[in-house]
């Protein structure tokens, strides 16, 4: 016969040593600070922005095989130059509405986390269509692969805050998001799916539709209205 399992003597009623483990295990609560999850994100947004510069690193050894004067490397290359800055700040702007969003943040889920992972994937592949401004310019693919990319990021933002809306455990308990967040990050989805559809509509528009972002307050406070 097996042997029964060693159990703590002198104790009425012990359990199997095993038995005592798991359930040791199972009532060590498991830390859930974002902090990490943060920190994670921090570090593959400030690389992304590190990699919309290198095409333009590229541009000055090239320019001077080709026998360009300095100012020419500027002149010449101005749909890299532009692509660099409109993705610098639309990156800058999406980092820190994430930012200011995980303030109010405790703890995370599994679904926070997914919903993290689907806004870091934009990041990172934001570099990618505006290394395809750079060389195919105001070509309609590329602006509408450009604008639904940005669009993809605000989703998944907004997908973070619904998150946190529907599971208060994971709202901070003294300043927890407040409900214009939301509306914003609604208000600015919608705002880039117009843009994205006059970008393909309209091809001269291209970039140009993004400044419907700057209706972003007016729209809000249209809103607000109407729901008072």
């Amino acid at each position: 016969m097996r042997p029964e399992p060693e159990t703590f003597r002198g104790l009425p009623g012990a359990l199997p040593f095993g038995a005592v483990a798991a359930d040791r295990v199972g009532a060590v609560s498991i830390p859930r600070d974002p902090d990490r999850l943060v920190f994670f994100t921090d570090a593959v947004v400030a690389i992304a922005v590190t990699l919309l510069v290198l095409p333009l690193v590229d541009v000055v050894p090239q320019a001077a095989r080709n026998g360009q004067s300095a100012t020419e490397v500027v002149t010449e290359h101005k749909p890299e130059i532009f692509g660099f800055l409109l993705s610098f700040a639309v990156i800058s702007r999406l980092w820190f509405s994430h930012h200011d969003f995980f303030r109010h943040v405790r703890a995370y889920s599994k679904p926070l986390v997914i919903c993290n992972a689907g806004w870091l994937l934009t990041i990172v592949v934001l570099p990618f269509p505006t290394e395809m401004v750079g060389v195919y310019g105001n070509d309609r693919f590329t602006a509408g692969f450009y604008i639904a990319t940005v669009l993809l990021a605000v989703v998944f933002q907004t997908g973070l805050e619904l998150v946190v809306r529907a599971n208060p455990e994971l709202a901070s308990k003294t300043a927890p998001p407040p409900a214009d967040y939301l509306t914003g990050s609604v208000t600015a989805a919608g705002l880039l799916a117009l843009a994205l559809v006059l970008a393909l509509a309209i091809p001269s528009l291209n970039y140009w539709t993004l400044l419907l972002l700057f209706l972003s307050s007016a729209v809000e406070k249209a809103w607000r209205r109407f729901r008072s």
